[in-house]
C-alpha cells in the first residue's frame, strides 16, 4: 500500500498564502509605476497554488524583458518596507475614488456584478461596504489578508505572461495575466524554480510528441490522437483496470453517446450543467438531445429497467465509454484538459448500511492502482453545507460518520472540509504527490442520494418492503487522459517496463546475425512482450542512443559471440550494461517483469 501523504501544515500554508496575494499586490504597484496610473486598468490579483497571478488591461504588451524592468521596481518596494494597511469604505467613497482613477473593473466589482469564477465580496466587497488596502500610493479593493510590510515578500520570481479575459467571458475585454511565484525563503524559492525547470523538461505535449505517444491538431480541439504508441499505454492501463474492477464485482456496460433532453432534464444536467454539453436542435432549432458529458443518467436507467432485490446490492456498473465536456478552448491544455476524453466510470448502488463498507472496497482498489505506479496519496472529506443540501440530517451526518471511519481504519491521513459537498451527497477526493513533488487530484469517490430519488430508484428489502439506494459516483484514475498526462510527467516519459509501449529492443551489429536476432524478437513476441526489431545498417553505439531516447526499458544485442553462445548482451535503460545473458535467462526476466496486475 502507498504510504498516505502528511497533512499539510496549515501555518504555513496561511502565511505563504498572504505572502503571494501580497507579492501580487507589489507587482501590480510596480507595474503602476512603469506607466501613467490611469493607462493601467486593475482587475483581480489572488494568489493561487504555489503561485500568484494579476490581470490587468495595459496600453501596449508585456514582454520578457518588461518583467524584467517589473522585478526591479519590485525589489525597490519591497526595499522601502511599505506597510499593507486596511480601511473600510463605503460604497459611495470606493464607487468615487475607483472612479476618478479610471478602474472601470473595479467599478464592476462594486457594484456587484458576480459570476461563477469570482464573486465580488471575494474582492472585498460586502454589504456594508468594501474593504480596502493602501501599500504606498497602490490602492486596491481587496479582502486580504496581507503580510505585514513589502519586506516579507522579497523572495519572489515572476514567471510569464499569458492571455485572459475578464470575468472568463470571451466576449469581454482580454486582459494581460501576469504570474510570480513568492516564498517566505530564498531556499524555498529556489527549489520551486528547479522544480519548475524540471517539470518544462517533463511536460507531458512536450514528451507526447518527442515520444510519439500522441498528437494535438486544430481541426478537432481538445480530443487526442492516440499514436500507435500511446494506444498501447491507454489499452494497457484500460485493460489493468477492467481485470481489476471485473475481478472485484462490477459488469462492465457500454452505454450509448447521445441521449434525447428528457434524460437530461431527469437527471438535473439540463437545468445545471447544459452549458457545458455539447447539444443538438431538431428541424424546428429547438433543443432535443445532447452528447454525454458523464455516465451516470445512463446506468440510472439500467438499474431501473427490472425489479431489483436487495440481494443484488451492491450492483456495480463500470463504464469506459467517451465522454465530451464543452470546455472553452482556451482552457484546453493537452491531457489534463481535453473536451472528449473516457474514465473509468462506475455507479455503485447500495442500502444505507453498506455505505463504510463499499467505501472500504473501494479505497482498496484505489491503493493498489497507485502503488504500481508508486503513487503516495491523501484524502480530502468534503462534508454538508447546512444551507444547501438534500435529502436528512440524520442520513447525512452517518454517511459523513461512515465516510471518516473508513478514512481512520485505513490509516489515511485525511483532512475535512467543512460544507464543500455538493447538494446530494458527501464526497472523497484523493490527491496524489508524483515525483516532482507536486499535488494532482485524482479519484473521487461521490455518495449521492439525489439520483436515485430523481430517476425513482427503488429496491424490494428483506422484509418485501420498498426502499430507495444510494449511489456511489467513483472514478479512480480519473479520467484515461489526464492519469496517462500525469504519469508521463511522473516518470519523466520513461514507463516501467509493464507499461513501456515497446518493452526491449533486439538489436544486431552486422546483417550477419539478422537470422539470430530475428528468432530472438520472435521469440519474445509469442511470450507476449511488446519487442521491437532493429536490423538496420547502422553502428551498434547509434542503435543505442536511438533506443535511449525512446526510453525503452532493455536492449538486447547480437553479434557473433552471442549467437554462438545463444546469449544477448542485455542493457537495462537505468542499470546500463548487463553483461552476457542467457536466452532463457533474459526472456524469464522480461516476462516476470513486464507481468503486473493491480
Amino acid at each position: 500500500m502507498p504510504s498516505p501523504l502528511n497533512k499539510p501544515d496549515h501555518s504555513h500554508q496561511d502565511y505563504l498564502y498572504r505572502v503571494r496575494h501580497s507579492t501580487a499586490h507589489v507587482m501590480a504597484y510596480a507595474v503602476q509605476q512603469m506607466f501613467e496610473p490611469k493607462r493601467v486598468k486593475f482587475a483581480i490579483g489572488p494568489p493561487i497554488e504555489n503561485e500568484f497571478y494579476y490581470d490587468m488591461e495595459l496600453p501596449c504588451s508585456i514582454t520578457p524583458d518588461d518583467l524584467v524592468e517589473i522585478e526591479k521596481l519590485m525589489k525597490k518596494i519591497i526595499k522601502e518596507k511599505i506597510p499593507f494597511v486596511q480601511e473600510d469604505w463605503s460604497f459611495e467613497q470606493a464607487r468615487e475614488w475607483f472612479s476618478n482613477q479610471d478602474q472601470k473593473f473595479k467599478l464592476e466589482l462594486i457594484d456587484g456584478i458576480s459570476d461563477q469564477e469570482l464573486s465580488g465580496e471575494n474582492e472585498g466587497v460586502s454589504e456594508s461596504g468594501v474593504s480596502i488596502y493602501h501599500t504606498g500610493e497602490f490602492t486596491d479593493l481587496c479582502k486580504g489578508p496581507h503580510v505585514d510590510t513589502t519586506k516579507e515578500c522579497r523572495f519572489f520570481k515572476l514567471l510569464r505572461v499569458s492571455g485572459a479575459y475578464w470575468r472568463a467571458d470571451q466576449d469581454r475585454e482580454q486582459l494581460q495575466r501576469i504570474y510570480g511565484t513568492a516564498w517566505s525563503t530564498k531556499n524555498e524559492l529556489h527549489t520551486y524554480l528547479t522544480m519548475l525547470k524540471e517539470a518544462e523538461k517533463r511536460d507531458h505535449r512536450r514528451l507526447g510528441k518527442e515520444l510519439e505517444l500522441f498528437q494535438l491538431h486544430p481541426e478537432s480541439p481538445g480530443a487526442i490522437f492516440w499514436l500507435p504508441k500511446g494506444t498501447t499505454v491507454y489499452n494497457t492501463l484500460a485493460q489493468k483496470a477492467r481485470k481489476l474492477y471485473l475481478n472485484s464485482g462490477y459488469n462492465e456496460v457500454r452505454t450509448p453517446l447521445i441521449y434525447d433532453k428528457s434524460l437530461w432534464q431527469a437527471s438535473g444536467h439540463w437545468e445545471h450543467y447544459r452549458g457545458d454539453m455539447f447539444t443538438f436542435d431538431d428541424e424546428e432549432g429547438k433543443p432535443k438531445s445532447g452528447l454525454k458529458p458523464m455516465n451516470c443518467p445512463a446506468h440510472m436507467l439500467i438499474f431501473k429497467s427490472k425489479r431489483r432485490s436487495y440481494r443484488e446490492l451492491p450492483f456495480r456498473l463500470y463504464d469506459q465509454g467517451v465522454l465530451h465536456r464543452n470546455e472553452r478552448t482556451g482552457a484546453l491544455s493537452g491531457l489534463v484538459r481535453a473536451i472528449q476524453f473516457s474514465q473509468d466510470d462506475a455507479h455503485n448502488f447500495i442500502t444505507k448500511e453498506q455505505i463504510e463498507d463499499e467505501h472500504n472496497r473501494i479505497i482498496d482498489l484505489i491503493s493498489r492502482i497507485y502503488q504500481a505506479f508508486d503513487l503516495d496519496f491523501r484524502a480530502v472529506l468534503s462534508t454538508r453545507d447546512p444551507e444547501k443540501f438534500m435529502g436528512n440530517v440524520p442520513v447525512w451526518n452517518q454517511a459523513e460518520g461512515a465516510l471518516e471511519e473508513v478514512l481512520k481504519n485505513n490509516d489515511l491521513d485525511f483532512e475535512i472540509n467543512p460544507g464543500d459537498a455538493a447538494f446530494y451527497g458527501p464526497k472523497l477526493d484523493f490527491y496524489v504527490r508524483d515525483s516532482l513533488n507536486r499535488e494532482h487530484q485524482c479519484a473521487t469517490i461521490q455518495l449521492d442520494f439525489q439520483l436515485p430519488e430523481r430517476f425513482d430508484l427503488t429496491y424490494t428489502t428483506s422484509s418485501g418492503g420498498s426502499e430507495r439506494p444510494v449511489v456511489i459516483h467513483r472514478a479512480l484514475y480519473g479520467s484515461f487522459e489526464r492519469f496517462i498526462g500525469l504519469i508521463i510527467e511522473h516518470y519523466a516519459g520513461a514507463f516501467p517496463m509493464w507499461l513501456a509501449p515497446i518493452q526491449c529492443v533486439v538489436m544486431t551489429i552486422s546483417e550477419r546475425f539478422v537470422k539470430y536476432g530475428k528468432e530472438i524478437h520472435q521469440i519474445l513476441i509469442a511470450k507476449g512482450i511488446r519487442s521491437e526489431f532493429n536490423s538496420q545498417d547502422d553502428k551498434i553505439g547509434a542503435k543505442i542512443r536511438q533506443a535511449r531516447l525512446e526510453k525503452i526499458p532493455y536492449m538486447l544485442i547480437v553479434g557473433e559471440r552471442e549467437e554462438e553462445s545463444r546469449t544477448v548482451s542485455l542493457r537495462a535503460r537505468e542499470d546500463g550494461d548487463l553483461g552476457a545473458v542467457d536466452l532463457n535467462s533474459v526472456i524469464e526476466k522480461l516476462v516476470n517483469e513486464s507481468d503486473l496486475d493491480f
